[in-house]
């Protein structure tokens, strides 16, 4: 398995090396040992969610307050555009927007450290997208940003077809910049 660190301090990419023959593929999808090797590691309250999203939606984006919470994401099923924006007031990353493309062909997991911004844009049909979240969700903890805010400028690949309404009426950017910096 292959790690390489991302334009955005903690973000890390772990990549597996699939074993494919006549009868398909067999990859191991994440190693522990690596991850904590490379400094993640989730602990004893890890929880395991999955979602599944049609073509051109998109979900987030997504931080949580107080510790925030750390996540390794990749998609099992399709592929997404994910997008990651540090949203770390003391980072020297802070306010930096990074893209990444996850699929069930390269198996790439994504690790989300605490205190970035996280969502994605499903590019296929059906696109199922695991989760491994390092505690338990507290939804008075939830914070947001449009996926469409202006000084994010994210610049989704496809039409956007589907969003919550929480995600359409989510925050700006520089009100949630003002509530960090409080």
């Amino acid at each position: 398995m292959e790690v390489h660190e991302g334009a955005i301090e903690g973000v890390r990419v772990f990549v597996p090396t699939p074993h494919r023959d006549d009868r398909g593929l067999f990859t191991r999808t994440f190693d522990t040992a690596i991850g904590i090797a490379h400094g993640v590691d989730l602990g004893p309250e890890a929880q395991d969610s999955q979602s599944r999203s049609r073509r051109g939606t998109v979900r987030g984006m997504h931080t949580r307050r107080g510790r925030g919470e750390a996540k390794l994401v990749r998609a099992a099923h399709g592929a997404v555009f994910d997008v990651l924006v540090d949203a770390r007031p003391g980072s020297p990353t802070f306010g930096r927007v990074e893209t990444f493309l996850l699929d069930d062909e390269d198996f790439r997991h994504l690790y989300v450290p605490p205190g970035l911004l996280h969502g994605f844009q499903a590019l296929t049909d059906v696109a199922d997208v695991c989760y491994r979240i390092d505690r338990p969700h507290a939804p008075g903890e939830d914070l947001g940003v449009a996926y469409d805010d202006p000084d994010l400028a994210i610049a989704w690949p496809e039409p956007v077809t589907v969003v919550s309404e929480r995600d359409r009426t989510a925050g700006s950017w520089q009100d949630l910049v003002a509530a960090l910096r409080a």
